[in-house]
């Protein structure tokens, strides 16, 4: 399922030092002339990057993404659907989701070589109901959106989640799925939703944090399917594996398998990446899920970073620790979790393939240093990820890195191209945050940042 995670670009008013309110209203000059919003912005054709990994690296985690639920539980027999499979969407879907949903289903074809399609009536092997995300979290509190074996509807689920035939141990060859995804959402988190779920329906059940390229990590930092993630799905629908086999036997045939699907990665070296403690994890989801009060979040991020340095990490693991402490403090102490940024900042730059990620240190740096007034340092630090943030079709990222830039240019008296550049990031606003009220609403909290714009500005 994908979790509840606090979204990670929130409360950059927090970032605003203690002698200034952040619920202040920016000024009128924060908001786009324009009384209506410029319409919705699209991504043009995606431009995933291939995995940069060995191919030892990625033969064990296809092992351990495929034989192990998200619990620990270990799978005895691996399971995919076997012949062409069928696609159904029922509910009340969003505009926006059937569009996002043929765009994704293209690249499983075309990237993963996955017979695929969709049916608009009958039975199909996947079914794809969007409802309210109050009934989602009716059925399982905790999560945005999730993925269940042998049913067809929400209203079967009550009855069946204690069943053998939605226990994913039992299951074998895969055959009927539904995915059930929030209908009242922003675009952005419906399609998110499209992309781990349909993945998780099609291939892997685990989430594993040491991936820091893939949609199958709990961090929801990549928000859609990458390329190691479709290099995943095609091993799995790979004409030498079958449903059924063990972990043996596919072990056994991964090397020829990634050999022929990845060859540049028989020449990788291998890193060995060490598995993710079960303290780190329950810490992080405390940290950054639902329900915690902001003292246990405090505790928990502070026993993350505890535990990532006790293990001795220096890879993306422990980076995400202190994004997660400064994350939680910003608020209440935002110098200090401006300490927590930069180290974050610090351990993904030693990183490859953590550009993303730092894309996200990056807007929180640029707010900082957007409430200090330095509004050169601010440009500096957003520059490099604008495009980042767009290749990885992250519009929610991307809209805030641009309102940042446009607060920053303000700052450096360059307000004409503050006022272009704020309008350009309203349609990708509009994805990546929805509603108008929303966007309106983000646009007031960047604003908000600048001492151009508090009260004596």
């Amino acid at each position: 399922m994908r979790r509840v995670i606090l979204p990670i670009c929130l409360l950059l008013g927090a970032c605003v030092p203690g002698t200034y309110s952040y619920h202040e209203p920016a000024t009128r000059a924060a908001m786009p002339e324009e009384a209506g919003m410029p319409p919705m912005k699209a991504f043009s054709a995606p431009r995933p990057l291939p995995p940069q990994r060995s191919n030892r690296d990625i033969q064990r985690d296809i092992l351990d993404l495929g034989f192990q639920l998200e619990s620990g539980r270990m799978l005895q027999h691996f399971s995919r659907f076997e012949g062409p499979i069928t696609v159904r969407v029922t509910g009340e879907p969003p505009i926006t989701l059937i569009s996002d949903l043929n765009r994704l289903m293209h690249r499983l074809q075309t990237e993963a070589g996955i017979n695929i399609s969709r049916v608009s009536e009958g039975p199909a092997n996947i079914t794809i109901e969007a409802v309210s995300r109050d009934a989602i979290q009716r059925s399982l509190p905790k999560a945005a959106c999730f993925v269940v074996p042998n049913i067809s509807r929400l209203s079967q689920y009550r009855a069946a989640r204690n069943s053998r035939a939605t226990d994913w141990s039992q299951l074998r060859q895969r055959e009927r799925i539904a995915i059930f995804v929030p209908n009242d959402t922003s675009p952005q988190e419906v399609r998110d939703c499209l992309h781990e779920e349909l993945a998780q329906a099609l291939g892997p059940l685990n989430d594993l944090y040491r991936l820091s390229d893939s949609v199958f990590n709990d961090d929801n930092v990549h928000a859609v399917l990458t390329g190691f993630d479709m290099l995943v799905l095609k091993v799995f629908y790979a004409p030498e594996l079958r449903a059924g086999m063990t972990r043996r036997e596919v072990e056994e045939r991964l090397p020829a398998i990634l050999s022929r699907l990845n060859p540049a990665g028989d020449g990788l070296a291998p890193r060995f990446a060490g598995s993710t403690p079960r303290a780190w994890i329950d810490a992080i989801q405390t940290a950054l899920g639902p329900g915690a009060r902001p003292l246990e979040r405090r505790a928990a991020a502070t026993d993350a970073v505890r535990i990532a340095q006790a293990v001795g990490w220096t890879d993306h693991r422990r980076a995400f620790s202190h994004f997660a402490l400064g994350r939680i403090t910003q608020a209440s102490d935002p110098d200090f979790a401006q300490e927590q940024f930069v180290l974050a900042e610090r351990f993904y730059e030693a990183n490859p393939g953590t550009d993303l990620h730092r894309a996200f240190a990056a807007a929180q740096l640029a707010a900082y240093a957007i409430a200090q007034g330095r509004g050169e340092d601010a440009l500096m630090l957003i520059g490099p990820h604008l495009a980042t943030a767009e290749r990885a079709e992250n519009a929610a990222l991307l809209a805030t890195l641009m309102m940042l830039r446009a607060e920053a240019l303000d700052l450096s008296g360059r307000v004409s191209e503050a006022q272009a550049v704020r309008l350009d990031s309203l349609g990708w606003a509009r994805y990546g945050y929805g509603a108008d009220w929303a966007v309106r609403a983000k646009l007031r909290e960047v604003g908000a940042l600048s001492p151009l714009k508090g009260p004596n500005g």
